[in-house]
C-alpha cells in the first residue's frame, strides 16, 4: 500500500514583516562612513560642513542633519558651535552600534558612578599600552604628556583639553579600538570633573604627577606598574570628590542654621 505523502505546512508568524531596502538616511551613513575611510580620518578630525556633505551626496541637507544627529547620539561625532563637526570614534559599515546610558548631573553620586566606570577603564588600558604599544606609540603619549604638562604650567593647573588628550592617546595605544571608541562616547561626562565640581576650585590638581609617572611605567613596559599608577591617578580624584562633598555637606549644614 501506498503511503501518503504528508506535506508540512507552515503559518507565517505575522511577527516577520517584509524586508525593505534601505533608507536615504542608511544610505547618507554609509556613504559617510566610506567618506570617513578613504580620508583616513581619525577620532578628532573635523567631517566636512553640511552643506558640502549635501552638495556631494546629492541630498538635502536636512538629511545630512539627520543622519549625523544619529551619529551623535550614538557618541561617534561632536558637534561644537561655531566650529563644526568632529569625529569621536572610528566608524565602518559593519560596525555595531551600542549606545550608552550614563548618569548625568554635577552631584556626588552620579561623579562616584562615573569614576567607577573610568577606573576601570583606565587600569585596563594602562596594562594594554604598557604591554603592546610601539616605539612611535610611546612618543606618540610622550607628546601629549609634555603637552599637557605645560598647559598645566601656564594656566595653574586648567589643561582639561590636553588631559584628555593624554589619556586619549593610552587608550589609543592600548591596541583595541573598543577603549578609545568608549571612552570617546564618555567625553562629556568624563568632563564634568573639570568643571569645579561640588565647589573643589582645584579639582584634578593632585593627579597632575601620576601622569608623568603612568607614562614612564608604559615607557618601561611595565603593565603591573603602569596598572597601580593609573589607579593611584583615579585615587587623587575620588579624594577631590569626597573631598568636595564634605565641603558641600558643611555648606548646607550653615545654611540651615
Amino acid at each position: 500500500m501506498v503511503q501518503p505523502i504528508l506535506v508540512k505546512r507552515f503559518v507565517i508568524s505575522p511577527i516577520l514583516s517584509p524586508v525593505h531596502t534601505p533608507s536615504r538616511d542608511d544610505a547618507v551613513l554609509h556613504a559617510l562612513v566610506d567618506f570617513v575611510t578613504s580620508e583616513g580620518l581619525r577620532p578628532g578630525d573635523r567631517l566636512p560642513t553640511e552643506r558640502v556633505l549635501a552638495e556631494h551626496l546629492k541630498v538635502s541637507r536636512t538629511t545630512v542633519r539627520e543622519a549625523l544627529t544619529r551619529w551623535q547620539e550614538l557618541g561617534l561625532v561632536e558637534r561644537r558651535q561655531g566650529s563644526g563637526t568632529y569625529l569621536k570614534a572610528a566608524v565602518t559599515r559593519n560596525m555595531l552600534h551600542l549606545p550608552l546610558t550614563l548618569p548625568s548631573g554635577n552631584d556626588f553620586n552620579s561623579l562616584m558612578h562615573t569614576l567607577e566606570i573610568r577606573r576601570g577603564l583606565e587600569a585596563e588600558a594602562a596594562v594594554l599600552s604598557a604591554e603592546r604599544a610601539s616605539d612611535a606609540d610611546i612618543a606618540f603619549i610622550e607628546q601629549k604628556l609634555i603637552k599637557m604638562e605645560d598647559a598645566f604650567h601656564a594656566r595653574h593647573g586648567m589643561s582639561a583639553d590636553e588631559d584628555w588628550d593624554f589619556h586619549l592617546a593610552v587608550f589609543r595605544t592600548s591596541g583595541n579600538p573598543l577603549f578609545e571608541q568608549i571612552i570617546a562616547a564618555m567625553y562629556e561626562m568624563f568632563h564634568r570633573f573639570w568643571e569645579h565640581p561640588l565647589g573643589v576650585r582645584d579639582f584634578g590638581h593632585a593627579s597632575f604627577p601620576y601622569h608623568r609617572t603612568l607614562f614612564n611605567a608604559i615607557a618601561a613596559r611595565d603593565p603591573i606598574g603602569a596598572r597601580a599608577e593609573a589607579l593611584k591617578l583615579i585615587a587623587t580624584v575620588e579624594d577631590d570628590l569626597k573631598r568636595g562633598a564634605a565641603n558641600l555637606k558643611k555648606q548646607n549644614k550653615k545654611s540651615q542654621e
